[in-house]
């Protein structure tokens, strides 16, 4: 599949007297802001952008390459547990490791994400990429809620929930995800769960 600025290539190659013309299914509209300007101007992806200041991500977001952010928007970080935020914003390492596992290494239009793709993040982790009817899934869920917004380095789709990486999980929020969730209950009732959290 090949894109022009995420419109669709449709035919190509129509030779003309005077050039060649290739057919995309959008009109390309002028692209002047970079990922971080997005974020900034962006009422949605407000707790994002106190992230990044937080993370000192901004100088990689508007520096030139090609990135793809998944964006998480406001409802996003809103759905996870106030605790667990408040712990994640207030740790450095886990911050960026979960905003660098929002970053792929490459930029990546809706229309060239297919079912069955494995894309790297900038943390190193992986995210599979999948279909549920229409809608694109990450990691088995519709979560891309707009998509396609481009930058001048790379493009943006805005996600409604929050992907987290283990590296910014706690041991008990870790085991409980896990096979050995009923071992967790039995730390629980020893009162030991502060040595996991």
């Amino acid at each position: 599949i090949v894109t022009v600025n995420c419109a669709r290539l449709l035919k190509a190659d129509h030779h003309a007297t005077n050039g060649v013309v290739h057919v995309i299914d959008k009109v390309i509209a002028t692209t002047t802001n970079s990922i971080q300007q997005i974020i900034e101007t962006e009422e949605s992806l407000e707790t994002l952008r106190a992230a990044v200041a937080a993370s000192n991500l901004n100088s990689l977001l508007e520096s030139e390459g090609q990135y793809t952010l998944l964006a998480p928007t406001n409802e996003a970080f809103e759905k996870i547990p106030q605790e667990t935020l408040n712990r994640i914003l207030g740790d450095p390492e886990a911050l960026r490791d979960l905003l660098n596992h929002h970053i792929l290494k490459s930029a990546m239009c809706a229309e060239a994400i297919i079912a069955g793709l494995t894309m790297e993040t900038l943390e190193g982790t992986t995210l599979d990429v999948g279909c549920s009817g229409e809608d694109l899934t990450l990691n088995g869920k519709p979560i891309i809620a707009n998509k396609d917004i481009l930058a001048t380095n790379g493009v943006v789709h805005f996600v409604n929930e929050l992907l987290i990486p283990d590296s910014a999980k706690t041991l008990f929020e870790l085991a409980q995800e896990s096979e050995v969730s009923k071992s967790m209950d039995l730390f629980r009732q020893a009162g030991l769960n502060s040595h996991l959290t």
